[in-house]
């Protein structure tokens, strides 16, 4: 019987990234898909720099970054065309090293994905594979699939087994895990678009038309590409309202069929969903298997790197005996306890936003349900911090910056899947680090910016870039740098840029 690390189920942008990482530490990882191609209309439209951060990781960054189309915000407005709340996006490079938002096409990051993956020798993809049995021996899990190209019935063995595999997640089935349900299950129409020529006056913006009787969604993507979300009422038939005719009549408002050609129109249900448990014994989930949220804050793919970045280095430790024991069973547990307040609430702020842009007509009622908005018509970013889990203090598990160099490197190009001290010049001087640890001071790059966000002299970082917690003198230092591990293994890096 084969053997592996990690077995990853299901091959979309979280099992795929997953795989990335877990081959960038040398991890015997293997990925069973049943399609035999990723899915070539579009899905998901949004990420963050904080993905993008993940990309950098894994060297698509830059091959992803053209393919991409600026995001200037987001904008509510009435039935009237009245703007209700502006949530604007900065521009330009932002604490991560890259810009705040990006839109995106996901097919194109999907194939970037898969064909740079083909030069992780760690790992291995096998589609059209069904996995159809899973079971826990307790210290490795048996998976049989079925070979769907000749019917062939295989087995192999896994330390560890990732559900990556979605909504409808046999691994969740295995865990055999509850919902937790936060309230939105609407029907939406989503309607993909490609124009003609160029036009302009629909804007960059992503739009929310608070219209109780009708509420929709404007969102621009890359290039030509244009899409609307717009509510299914309650006795519409879902085949009926996709219908070329009844689409384009929901449209008129905006657009003609002159101006455009209809891609994709699809009726999804909208859920708000977080599993209850998103690990069992060997058994973890991660991406759709484990939540699922409505899509007015873009934030369904990225909740799923989200928890690849927090899982993977964690894996990696432990398949390679850096943790041990109870240690490494803490660390595993730590995965769902921070991992899960975060998606948490990103989901409940975004049925908050579809509750508002269903029903409110008011600037005052949009903000009184919002409690990021600054008080005046506009919002601020959303980025709750982690749970809790590995640290010392209030100020672990936030998502630190990503300074640049004195060479003008971004710092994760340099230290790559490791334990980074930022700190103070001052506060540096002198300190024993272990073999493996990174050193980032105000004296060789612009890291007091960021330790000043954090308020603090000093900091440890996680491989995903979250704090141990935050230091003012050398012993707290010394305390974080103590949690700290040394690298899983040598990195196994191809040639990516």
């Amino acid at each position: 019987m084969e053997e592996f690390d990690v077995a990853i189920v299901g091959y979309g942008p979280a099992g795929a990234t997953l795989a990335h990482l877990l081959g960038q530490c040398g991890l015997k990882t293997l990925v069973l898909e049943r399609e035999s191609a990723a899915y070539h209309l579009p899905r998901a439209v949004h990420f963050d720099a904080e993905v993008m951060r993940v990309f950098q990781w894994i060297g698509i960054a830059e091959k992803m970054e053209p393919l991409t189309a600026l995001h200037p915000g987001m904008r509510f407005v009435d039935p009237q065309g009245k703007l209700l709340l502006d949530w604007p996006r900065p521009q330009g490079e932002g604490p991560q090293g890259w810009r705040a938002n990006y839109r995106f096409h996901q097919p194109d990051l999907e194939k970037i994905l898969r064909d740079t993956l083909a030069d992780r020798p760690t790992v291995t993809v096998r589609t059209r594979c069904d996995v159809f049995f899973v079971q826990d021996h307790g210290d490795r899990v048996e998976l049989r699939y079925e070979d769907m190209s000749c019917g062939k019935i295989n087995r192999v063995s896994a330390k560890y087994v990732v559900g990556c595999d979605g909504a409808r997640s046999i691994i969740r089935r295995y865990i055999e895990t509850g919902m937790e349900d936060y309230g939105f299950h609407e029907r939406w129409l989503v309607v993909d678009v490609i124009l003609k020529q160029d036009k302009p006056e629909l804007g960059d913006h992503s739009i929310q038309y608070c219209v109780p009787e009708r509420p929709a969604t404007y969102v621009r993507g890359p290039g030509m590409r244009r899409r609307w979300e717009i509510t299914v009422q309650p006795g519409e038939d879902a085949a009926e309202i996709s219908k070329p005719e009844r689409v384009w009549d929901l449209l008129k408002d905006w657009l003609t069929p002159e101006e455009a050609e209809l891609e994709r129109t699809a009726v999804y249900v909208f859920h708000s969903l977080v599993a209850e448990d998103w690990r069992k014994g060997r058994l973890i989930l991660a991406g759709d298997a484990c939540h699922q949220t409505p899509p007015f804050m873009g934030q369904g793919m990225c909740a799923g790197t989200r928890d690849v970045s927090n899982l993977y280095w964690k894996l990696a430790l432990v398949c390679q005996g850096a943790v041990s024991g109870a240690e490494a069973e803490a660390l595993l547990d730590s995965y769902e306890s921070e991992r899960k307040p975060n998606a948490r609430e990103y989901i409940q702020t975004a049925v908050r936003l579809g509750g508002l842009i269903n029903t409110c007509g008011t600037e005052t009622a949009l903000r009184a349900a919002l409690p990021s908005s600054d008080g005046s018509a506009r919002m601020e970013s959303i980025a709750p911090p982690l749970g809790a889990g590995i640290g010392i203090g209030e100020k672990a598990g936030r998502l630190f910056g990503q300074p640049r160099l004195a060479d003008g490197q971004r710092m994760d190009a340099i230290f790559m899947h490791q334990f980074v001290v930022v700190a103070e010049a001052a506060l540096a001087e002198g300190l024993d680090l272990p073999d493996g640890v990174g050193l980032v001071t105000t004296a060789n790059s612009n890291a007091a910016e960021h330790l000043a966000r954090l308020g603090a002299r000093a900091t440890v970082l996680r491989p995903d870039r979250h704090t141990l917690g935050a230091a003012d003198t050398q012993e707290e230092l010394a305390a974080l740098i103590a949690l700290c591990r040394p690298n899983p293994v040598t990195i196994q890096e191809p040639e990516m840029v």
